[in-house]
């Protein structure tokens, strides 16, 4: 059976565009739900500015209280050298270093260019195993951009294969606004794997046009090995416009699960903790299957 690895975003992603504030007790409780069902990697916080990102404002009492266990994997996002500095002081096992496509939603973003996002993402990777830490590179922007339009596939391959040199787990490529296509996304995949080969792509897909499960589907057919997702399908970029949720963790398992890929989650836990999420947030998340359930509640036995 092919395997699939499923990272959690949810406490990261998933909360940072929402306009309730959870308290630090309720994340650490997403994030224990989320271990209980199997998940072994998640972007448990982001050490950003808690000012532009006021859900993140207690990133490193998160990071004090993250339940460990043997095998599992907290990430913290950061956009910069101060982040990283301060999320490998609050002891996360790996850093996600994020780059822009685009010069304008890096200088929105991360108030710099996209040549110097990427330059800073190597350097982040390189801090990183200074400090005996992981670190990941993520490719914001790779289908388009909100404020450049559309992206150059080409820029994203040799971003890739830059960032690739740094030496970080794996890259991912990140369809920040919701724009991609699933023929965009098989061709960008495959090119991306083939210039970083043989590091992993990891994909990030938000839902906004909704196709973000037939682009998943896509990803993964053309190579992709890891998945981003977020229970219930909550989330967005507060600094993209109308970039809604994420892909919501308990579909993209259902429809892994069901066409014969191992992802190594419990469907049955993913879905009660999306409807606690539900009732945590007072109100529907845009998740499908906590609201139709999994079917059939039980596989039979194959003969």
């Amino acid at each position: 059976m092919l395997k699939i690895e499923m990272i959690e975003v949810g406490p990261r992603d998933g909360l940072q565009n929402e306009s309730a504030l959870f308290t630090t007790a309720q994340k650490l409780e997403l994030i224990g739900r989320a271990l209980d069902a199997g998940v072994r990697r998640i972007e448990a916080n982001s050490f950003v500015n808690p000012k532009l990102v006021p859900q993140m404002a207690d990133a490193e009492a998160v990071a004090a209280g993250l339940p460990r266990r043997d095998g599992v994997i907290f990430i913290g996002l950061v956009l910069n050298k101060r982040g990283a500095l301060r999320a490998i002081e609050a002891g996360m096992d790996e850093l996600g270093a994020v780059c822009a496509a685009s010069d304008g939603f890096a200088t929105r973003n991360q108030g710099m260019s996209s040549d110097a996002s990427l330059a800073m993402c190597c350097e982040v990777v390189r801090l990183a195993r200074e400090h005996s830490r992981r670190a990941q590179i993520t490719i914001s922007t790779a289908f388009g951009c909100p404020f450049d339009g559309e992206v150059n596939p080409l820029r994203v391959v040799e971003m890739a294969r830059t960032a690739a040199a740094a030496g970080p787990v794996e890259i991912a490529v990140a369809d920040t606004i919701g724009v991609a296509s699933p023929g965009e996304v098989a061709a960008l995949v495959a090119k991306v794997g083939a210039a970083i080969k043989p590091l992993p792509v990891r994909v990030h897909f938000h839902n906004t046009r909704n196709i973000g499960l037939a682009n998943v589907w896509a990803a993964v057919q053309a190579g992709a090995k890891i998945v981003d997702a977020s229970l219930g399908g909550i989330g967005g970029c507060p600094f993209a416009p109308r970039a809604t949720g994420n892909v919501p963790t308990e579909d993209v398992a259902y429809m892994l699960q069901r066409s014969g890929y191992h992802t190594g989650l419990d469907l049955e836990r993913l879905i009660g903790s999306a409807r606690w999420l539900a009732g945590a947030m007072g109100r529907d998340v845009p998740g499908m299957l906590s609201r139709a359930g999994a079917f059939p509640k039980k596989l039979p036995e194959m003969n």
